[in-house]
């Protein structure tokens, strides 16, 4: 019989069976469709030898008026700034205090013992001690220098917690125990979390007056997913759950952020009935303001709320909670230490790329500081500082309806696309007096975490429950041909750490998911926007960002870095270079409806092996191509032929490689495979062609 080519439709589809789904791909790894074609994707280098502590949520790049380019890196125990390879701490400090007179009881081990009143940690957190002095006299090993570094806790109960020191105590630092002087000061890093959601049972687990009384209802101990994004050169950010906080480019990679609202400026009061109050900040009409500082005027009390009027320009006066006016009977100075309209819980934030609103979803009302998990709210314009609606800014708030809680958001051109945990919203800036409106764009819709939404050439693509969906102007089921695939290995418990992005170069989005069996994100899923085609793998990542500001995508691994995507051939990810495995198996196929068994006895390959190198080895690039025979399609494979196929060599107008296989493989149905697992190895499969012929029905 003449040579068959071996042309399959682009895509892996597992929707139906393998024989049903004849004439296309049905299972893949590490490969991707060029116009049609599969081929091997490309390799990932670490973007540097550091690390960082955690599991990395989070990514976002900017560039500052200097021309630094920053990578803001969200984990469940810290928050860094990356530059230069380096990764910098700017995790918020929850709480300084002066602690307990000598709070640092000592053994003949590492561990350490300190007490502390209500220090609010858990388990895992950071604390930075200073001020701590010797334990014991002359010949201690136990100096200030090994006191006053950071810690990581182990808590022991609600007023002492344990750290670890770099020396076991000697004689005299036992006697002197406990030690550190009256000078301690502890500063507190923001709570940590887990590195994946664990589900809680038992007294305190759930919500109040859920479950049985005594055993409580199951909750879950949610993992620290960051929102950030820059305000200029600078970096808004907050954990889910968490502050608001703000980053100054200005200060430099060595200092951290710090609450938006405790960034009021500097205030001086007149000795007058009522006070004039000059500030550097430019409040709004009605700001309400706590003040702070060794200096206030008799009439001033600190940690009060006063409220703003009569504002003029940087003076303004002062009222009370009872709406009379505040007068002083002296002069003084000091600081505007809470900002209290400033939201102090949020979900999730983002920054408004045109009209510069910080827009915090899911926050406290003004007043309060309980969760409204439906509540937007937003700051006035160009002003980080305001949040108080009044008729002379733009601040304002607005409540959603359909759902129970926003999930997350993404801007596009015109829009910001707003997801609640049923619906979807388009909030759009309208200028005074509504200043920004929301449209409800699709209700009875799902998403899977707040991680899972990407915009692609114009289009929103996310992650349901059970399905996937696009947004191009109305909301759709967005036809995937791995759905059954992917969600019925897929661990729901786990569905908070979905994380997604966009792989420009290639006209892809990316999905990275936990399966069944897993608590951390082991597989991936792939839609070729372009050629509306899917495909899947194996790969742990655990956030992915495909910045214009840098060379490659840039994702973060388990083993806490972030590597550069599409950088090389192979597997990069540490310091020793390892081989990616990638391969595509075929449907079933056969001859005619299977009349007859047919009996292939060589294959004459087609690929390229364009953009590969030699192995470390000297081996030259290589791929296996296996024919694997099944008498039927519940027989299972009954016979199989494969050989490799190696590059020879190249020229300008043609490339050299292995010409033919021989094979002698025999089925009634038949499954193509090519794979590799070779360093310095890229391929891209062409239109293969086999000598076949009828060979009996049995």
């Amino acid at each position: 019989m003449p040579l068959q080519k071996i042309l399959f439709k682009p895509g892996v589809n597992r929707e139906n069976t393998r024989y049903t789904t004849e004439g296309g791909w049905y299972e893949c790894d590490n490969i991707r469709f060029r116009q049609g074609n599969p081929e091997k994707i490309g390799g990932w280098t670490r973007l540097s030898p550091n690390t960082f502590l955690g599991v990395c949520r989070s990514l976002w790049n900017w560039v500052t008026l200097a021309g630094a380019n920053y990578l803001g890196v969200g984990t469940n125990l810290k928050f860094y700034i990356e530059n230069g390879g380096a990764y910098n701490d700017i995790t918020p400090i929850r709480a300084t205090s002066t602690i307990n007179n000598n709070p640092f009881a000592l053994t003949a081990s590492t561990t350490v013992t300190v007490t502390d009143t209500a220090h609010g940690c858990v388990t895992g957190d950071f604390v930075t001690f200073s001020g701590a002095v010797d334990i014991g006299g002359g010949g201690t090993n136990v100096t200030a220098a090994v006191l006053n570094q950071q810690f990581q806790v182990t808590v022991v109960n609600a007023n002492s917690y344990t750290i670890t020191i770099s020396v076991t105590p000697n004689a005299t630092a036992i006697a002197g125990s406990p030690g550190g002087g009256a000078s301690v000061v502890a500063a507190y890093q923001l709570n940590v979390g887990p590195e994946y959601q664990v589900p809680t049972t038992g007294w305190g687990a759930g919500g109040w007056g859920l479950g049985t009384w005594g055993y409580g209802d199951p909750g879950i101990n949610a993992l620290t997913l960051w929102s950030q994004m820059n305000y200029g050169e600078d970096l808004v950010f907050g954990p889910r759950g968490g502050g608001l906080y703000y980053w100054d480019a200005g200060s430099g990679l060595s200092a951290r952020g710090v609450n938006l609202n405790t960034l009021g400026g500097t205030v001086s009061f007149t000795n007058a009935n009522p006070t004039v109050v000059t500030s550097t900040i430019l409040y709004t009409e009605g700001a309400a303001l706590q003040f702070s500082g060794g200096s206030l005027p008799t009439g001033i009390t600190a940690g009060t709320t006063y409220y703003v009027f009569e504002v003029n320009g940087l003076t303004f006066k002062l009222l009370d909670g009872a709406g009379a006016s505040v007068g002083t009977s002296s002069t003084g100075t000091g600081a505007v230490s809470n900002i209290v309209d400033v939201p102090v819980i949020q979900n999730t934030l983002t920054v408004s790329d045109s009209s510069r609103f910080i827009i915090v979803f899911g926050t406290n009302d003004y007043g309060s500081s309980t969760l409204d998990p439906m509540l937007i709210r937003w700051s006035a314009q160009d002003d980080i500082y305001n949040w108080t609606p009044d008729p002379t800014n733009q601040a304002g708030f607005t409540r959603l309806s359909h759902g129970s809680e926003i999930i997350t958001t993404v801007q596009t051109r015109q829009e910001i696309v707003v997801f609640t945990d049923s619906s979807a919203y388009s909030l759009q800036y309208l200028g005074p007096p509504y200043v920004w409106a929301p449209q409800l764009l699709g209700d009875n819709i799902s998403i899977v975490g707040p991680n899972c939404v990407v915009i692609a050439s114009g289009i929103v693509y996310w992650m349901g429950v059970d399905k996937f969906y696009a947004y191009d102007g109305r909301v759709q089921t967005l036809n995937c041909d791995l759905r059954r695939y992917v969600f019925q290995d897929f661990n729901q418990d786990q569905a908070a750490q979905v994380c997604c992005g966009t792989n420009e170069g290639f006209n892809e989005v990316w999905w990275f998911y936990p399966s069944a069996g897993s608590n951390t994100n082991d597989k991936y899923v792939v839609y070729n926007y372009a050629e509306k085609v899917w495909y899947y793998g194996d790969m742990a990542r655990t956030a992915w960002l495909d910045s214009g500001l840098r060379a490659y995508p840039m994702a973060a691994t388990y083993v806490n870095n972030i590597v550069y995507h599409e950088d090389g051939l192979d597997d990069n990810m540490t310091a020793t270079t390892a081989a990616i495995d990638a391969y595509i198996s075929s449907s079933e196929f056969d001859i005619g409806d299977g009349h007859n068994f047919g009996f292939v006895w060589r294959v004459l390959p087609d690929l390229t092996f364009e953009n590969s190198v030699n192995s470390p080895t000297g081996a030259l690039p290589a791929t296996t191509m296996t024919l694997y025979g099944l008498a039927n399609s519940g027989s299972g494979v009954t016979s199989s032929a494969g050989q490799p196929v190696a590059k020879s060599s190249s020229y300008v107008i043609t490339e050299e490689f292995t010409g033919q296989i021989f094979t002698r493989m025999r089925g009634r149905q038949m499954i193509f495979k090519i794979e590799s697992n070779q360093i310095g190895t890229a391929w891209q499969l062409g239109a293969p062609r086999i000598d076949i012929r009828p060979d009996g029905r049995r």
